[in-house]
């Protein structure tokens, strides 16, 4: 430890770095043994940093190692991520524009910017410094994480979904995901600014919220589904009461009257686990004028369904599928995990009656979100539900800086669902049927 040259954190896995982590490791132990650390979460933020910073100093005289202010002054900053935050990835965690942080080594760190995956040059000392920082996350939502529970599905206290997964069944070490999800929920205008939608699409599935019709949101694995969702339910009248089930909370809902619900994963004896199924049912028993899944992932499908054509109308829930139709085969399967032994057309029967629109959601290549599809359900024919699309985006090219082009267009027909706008006094131009509008980046 007693070496002279001067440390050169953040350039890869070489030497230099390596020094770097065994002094801050040294430092950080030394500094658990000078101060009080049941009294350091209570110390305000400002009075720890300047007392962190005296033994900071101290140690570095003991060890002669020569450093700049600035160089101490980040240090100092890391041994505080150490000490009260999630040391390396603080930093990340600080700046919005990052949506998705994957660990997937100890030295392999990459995050999602702009829906472009790049490495970034984070790492931790070793697989044992990010586990430590996995305990203590898992910790603080009072989950454990070891070889009998190598899986752990958590939230951050800001929101952010954490899913982290350790040997034996991860074979490089430790591996951590974060999806983040900020306090900003996108507005309408944004939608329209960032080219998501196009205002006529928008002003349509504004009419249909506030008029009841159920919405099912269908899309791939970070293409939007949750955002738009969140989006959508900003046009739930205030005066109606929300419950919300999710497995790891995530929506955002801006009205006042919202009942929030949120699973929970059984014990290590297999024995208390609440799951989306049961919190459906408790819904139903607290007069919801409308009940939001944050995600359709098995047999809740079917209390979902009943629920639909039981008098909740106007619920809203994601699933995971490539296209509209692919959304109804996904669910017919969930329905079917209840084992209940229902007859298939009976299934499809309600599942049209019940679902009016099916929103598709997709990620393109450049990392832009678009909705795809709005489908109107007609019925069921040649034994499936049968949609019929009422907007479209459809691309025509990829433009020199690589950006995806194309266009947004309505059908040209007037969709049934215009009746049930009509009867709820709610008035849609006819002409955004016909609206044509050109994403040109």
């Amino acid at each position: 430890m007693g070496t002279t040259s001067r440390p050169q954190p953040n350039r890869g896995p070489s030497a230099a770095a390596d020094r770097y982590f065994e002094l801050k490791s040294e430092i950080h132990r030394k500094l658990i043994g000078a101060l009080n650390m049941e009294r350091v979460s209570s110390i305000p933020k400002d009075r720890l940093r300047a007392e962190i910073g005296r033994v900071v100093e101290r140690i570095l005289e003991d060890e002669r190692v020569p450093m700049t202010t600035a160089e101490q002054n980040k240090i100092i900053e890391e041994i505080l991520d150490e000490v009260l935050g999630l040391g390396p990835l603080e930093p990340l965690l600080k700046e919005p524009s990052i949506s998705d942080i994957l660990v997937n080594r100890f030295d392999k760190v990459y995050i999602e910017r702009n829906g472009k995956l790049v490495q970034t040059q984070v790492r931790f000392k070793d697989n044992g410094h990010l586990m430590h920082i996995i305990e203590k996350i898992v910790s603080q939502v009072g989950r454990r994480i070891d070889e009998a529970q190598p899986i752990v599905d958590a939230r951050l206290p800001d929101g952010s979904r954490v899913n982290a997964i350790i040997p034996p069944l991860a074979l490089d070490g430790p591996s951590l995901s974060i999806r983040r999800f900020g306090r900003h929920v996108i507005t309408s205008d944004e939608m329209i600014e960032n080219k998501t939608i196009m205002s006529g699409m928008l002003k349509f599935l504004a009419a249909c919220v506030k008029s009841k019709a159920t919405i099912l949101i269908s899309g791939g694995t970070g293409s939007g589904k949750t955002t738009t969702l969140n989006a959508l339910s900003r046009f739930i009248p205030e005066d109606e009461r929300i419950v919300t089930i999710e497995d790891t909370a995530e929506l955002q809902l801006q009205q006042r009257h919202v009942v929030k619900f949120e699973t929970r994963p059984p014990n290590l004896n297999k024995e208390g686990g609440i799951n989306q199924r049961q919190l459906v049912r408790t819904a139903l028993r607290m007069r919801p004028d409308r009940i939001i899944v944050g995600e359709c992932r098995g047999a809740e499908a079917l209390d979902m369904l009943q629920a639909m054509n039981t008098g909740v109308e106007g619920s809203m829930t994601t699933v995971h599928a490539n296209n509209p139709k692919d959304a109804f085969s996904r669910l017919e399967s969930m329905i079917l995990m209840a084992d209940l032994e229902i007859p298939t057309r009976v299934i499809l029967q309600q599942l049209s009656s019940a679902v009016k629109l099916v929103v598709q959601v997709s990620r393109l290549q450049d990392g832009s979100r678009k909705i795809m599809n709005i489908s109107e359900v007609l019925g069921v024919k040649d034994d499936r539900v049968d949609v019929q699309d009422i907007f479209v985006f459809e691309r025509t090219g990829v433009s020199d800086a690589g950006k995806v082009q194309g266009r947004f267009r309505g059908c040209g027909h007037e969709p049934k669902i215009l009746e049930r706008l009509r009867i709820s006094g709610i008035s849609v131009d006819p002409a955004i049927f016909d609206e044509v509008v050109e994403v040109n980046p």
